[in-house]
């Protein structure tokens, strides 16, 4: 079929008709943006010549992420958990706030209600053989001041790339924890060396990816929550340097900012120090909470979960 044969007069006026912008009934929010999406999808089939194959296609795959609960980990791939990011990044920006840790993604993985301590936790449950693994940081506001009892929210992946509650393989909570700071706005983690993973093989995301000549593949990293009252929430994480699939994440997580690298302790007298029995590894992640300002996008947001049930 030749390529644009609807006037985009008439691809207005079908949208804003689908969207019920006619009537002044509905939620007025809803319609607009219904108006704008359907129309720019209009636009999309007819400029690309989309055949009725290819668009069917498209909901039959649409409505298998959907079945499979893929849609949290397709939004990431197809950039759009990134470009969110990006656009709080620039209103922040233009409100005048600086200096706070970089945020990115949060992912689909996260599970609330991780077992809370003070100060310090240990994160593994000791079956996993992985490497020892300590997270020590301060968190502090733009002036450098320490924040006590800020939640540091932590979860991440096993030595085999898997999740609590996701990969059926670990007990509830595994390698999750909630941990308050101390008076000096400090933290410790004990856990292990996280795996990298990558999109299962039968999904419909990577089914995707492979279509768009990329990987679907993430490089290891801790995923962080941090909140403290009178300070915006800060949702991160970090990776660590050497990772092949660092700079090529497919749910486009890395930021320079938040890679970290890894000290390798072997040193006997500092082993014994950390109260541990073989080598292990370090890094020191430190986080700058910004304070809660008027008239700034919140970064509190309200999504789907994984449930502990």
């Amino acid at each position: 079929m030749p390529i644009n044969l609807i006037s985009d007069e008439d691809k207005k006026d079908l949208a804003a008709r689908a969207a019920g912008m006619d009537n002044d009934k509905g939620d007025q929010r809803t319609k607009a943006v219904t108006a704008q999406l359907l129309y720019r999808i209009m636009q999309a089939i007819d400029e690309c010549d989309v055949s009725m194959d290819e668009f069917w296609a498209a909901v039959a795959f649409i409505g298998r992420a959907a079945k499979n609960d893929e849609l949290g980990l397709l939004v990431p791939g197809i950039v759009l958990e990134h470009f969110l990011d990006l656009r709080l990044d620039e209103a922040e920006r233009l409100a005048g706030l600086k200096g706070g840790t970089m945020r990115t993604i949060e992912g689909p993985l996260y599970v609330p209600g991780a077992p809370l301590s003070k100060g310090e936790a240990r994160m593994d449950d000791g079956t996993d053989p992985g490497e020892i693994f300590i997270i020590e940081g301060q968190v502090t506001d733009e002036d450098g001041k320490p924040i006590a009892g800020a939640i540091v929210d932590l979860w991440h992946a096993n030595s085999k790339g898997g999740y609590s509650f996701i990969d059926g393989e670990q007990a509830p909570y595994n390698l999750r924890r909630r941990i308050e700071t101390d008076e000096q706005g400090r933290y410790r983690a004990r856990t292990i060396v996280p795996n990298g993973y990558g999109c299962p093989p039968e999904s419909a995301t990577r089914q995707l990816m492979t279509a768009l000549g990329r990987h679907a593949e993430r490089p290891a990293h801790v995923h962080y929550f941090i909140s403290a009252p009178g300070h915006r929430q800060l949702t991160t994480q970090f990776n660590f340097t050497g990772d092949k699939y660092l700079y090529t994440d497919f749910a486009f997580g890395t930021r320079d900012e938040l890679v970290v690298t890894l000290d390798r302790v072997v040193d006997a007298d500092a082993i014994r120090n950390a109260g541990l029995n073989r080598p292990f590894a370090r890094t020191t992640f430190d986080i700058v909470l910004t304070k809660e300002r008027e008239g700034v996008p919140q970064t509190q947001v309200s999504r789907a979960h994984v449930t502990a049930g």
